[in-house]
């Protein structure tokens, strides 16, 4: 049987570009990944818009969810993210990691933490839910 499982990209997409997130690192239960965050992603008012962390808590956990079904010829798709703002950033070299909280046959939990590389505070915290679904037929 061929191997039909998605590959996980070793460079970011074009959206992912543009936020400026980067996988550092992917595993079935853990992501690391960075980001140079500026005033390309400032809110009119002179802060990283929330959208931003939101986006990357999102694509962060989806890799992960994705690696670790892409043996099972699925891929994990957001259902529910839930993502807390803590403190506003004028702009840092961030640091993400998200963590595999639990998986099952059909959903998954993952936390994902965005930290201020240079202060070490964290900036935003999230929950992703994820739901795992076979890849579509060619």
């Amino acid at each position: 049987m061929e191997n039909t499982a998605p590959r996980i990209p070793n460079k970011t997409s074009r959206f992912t570009e543009s936020i400026g997130l980067e996988f550092d690192e992917i595993t079935a239960t853990e992501v690391r990944g960075h980001a140079q965050l500026d005033e390309n992603h400032h809110t009119p008012w002179g802060v990283v818009h929330g959208g931003v962390y939101t986006s990357i808590i999102e694509s962060a956990g989806s890799v992960g969810a994705s690696y670790a079904v892409a043996e099972r010829g699925q891929f994990a798709v957001g259902v529910h993210n839930a993502t807390d703002f803590l403190r506003p950033s004028t702009g840092a070299r961030v640091l993400v990691l998200a963590t595999a909280l639990f998986q099952g046959r059909t959903q998954q939990l993952w936390e994902v933490i965005i930290t201020d590389e240079s202060t070490g505070k964290q900036l935003s915290r999230g929950q992703l839910r994820t739901q795992n679904v076979d890849l579509p037929e060619k």
